[in-house]
Parts: structure tokens; C-alpha cells; sequence
């Protein structure tokens, strides 16, 4: 049965695949990270500290797309997938038939930057904040979750949850 996907978007070290994981499993859906899919030339790009550019990402975008309007006919499922400009989520929703679930997690410059900080074997770095905060275009649409220190993952996906459309869960 066809489902919509949910993809949990926002800059690096909001903790998309943290949140993306956790919602998944909530959901008993299959989770991807839309990192794993990069090319070998887009992640060594990103490991010597420079930033994508659109031309980078449109394969990885198209890629993702094909792979969404698979995920949906089998029944839905969770993306971890950064989604920074209108115009990649506008490619994104181009796969599928139901629309896109979009999952906004922000927080501070201060509260990303010290979780990028303290990330072990991530090629992204925390010097590459800012190219990703320059980037961003924030959605006016979807469920937007702001993030603190005080909560846990686990109750920042409850929120979530408590938000999703109806027929979603």
C-alpha cells in the first residue's frame, strides 16, 4: 500500500539521522540517510572542507527522487536529507504521487556548531556550518521543530509524531 515518505530535513548537526532513526522506528518504516547516497566525489568534496554546489547535488538530488517513488509504493518511509534549498525539495517531491512529509529540525548557530564539534568520523565539519546556514531556505510548509539542549531525541520525535498528518502513523 502506497504511504507517503517523511523527510527529516535541516542543516548538519540538527540531528537528522538521530531523529530520522528514532521516527522510523516509531513508524515501523525502513530509514534512510540521504548521506549514504552521495558520490565518492561529492564526500571527498565535503571532507576537504568544501562546500556542494547545486551542480554537485543534482545528480544525489535525482538519485534520492527515483528512490523516494520507490519507497512510497512499497509503503513509505523515513529520509534523513539536508533538503537546503526550495528547489531540492522540489526535485525530491518529483518521484513521488503522494505528497512529501517535511520535517524542519533548527536550532541555534551555537547548538549546531557544538554538535558538529563534537562528531568522531563525520565528513562533514563544523567549518562548513555556516556555507550550510548561507544555503538554507527555510520551509514555510511542514512540521517545524525547533531544538534545545533540554530535550532528548526521544521527545523531540514524540513531538513529531503528535504532529504528523493524519493517516501517517
Amino acid at each position: 500500500m502506497k504511504q507517503a515518505n517523511i523527510i527529516v530535513m535541516g542543516v548538519s548537526g540538527s540531528g537528522k539521522t538521530t531523529i530520522g532513526e528514532l521516527l522510523a522506528k516509531q513508524l515501523g518504516r525502513p530509514f534512510y540517510d540521504g548521506d549514504d547516497f552521495h558520490s565518492a566525489a561529492n564526500v571527498a568534496k565535503m571532507a576537504a572542507g568544501h562546500p556542494l554546489t547545486d551542480a554537485d547535488r543534482h545528480d544525489w538530488l535525482a538519485s534520492l527522487a527515483k528512490y523516494l517513488g520507490e519507497w512510497e509504493a512499497a509503503g513509505g518511509a523515513v529520509l534523513a536529507c539536508s533538503a537546503l534549498k526550495e528547489t531540492y525539495r522540489q526535485t525530491l517531491q518529483a518521484g513521488e504521487q503522494l505528497p512529501l512529509t517535511w520535517v524542519f529540525l533548527e536550532g541555534s548557530r551555537e547548538l549546531l556548531e557544538a554538535r558538529l564539534e563534537g562528531r568522531t568520523n563525520h565528513y562533514m565539519k563544523a567549518s562548513m556550518l555556516d556555507s550550510q546556514l548561507d544555503t538554507l531556505e527555510k520551509p514555510t510548509y511542514g512540521i517545524r521543530i525547533e531544538l534545545t539542549n533540554s530535550e532528548t531525541p526521544e521527545q523531540v520525535v514524540a513531538r513529531i509524531v503528535a504532529q504528523l498528518p493524519a493517516g501517517t502513523t
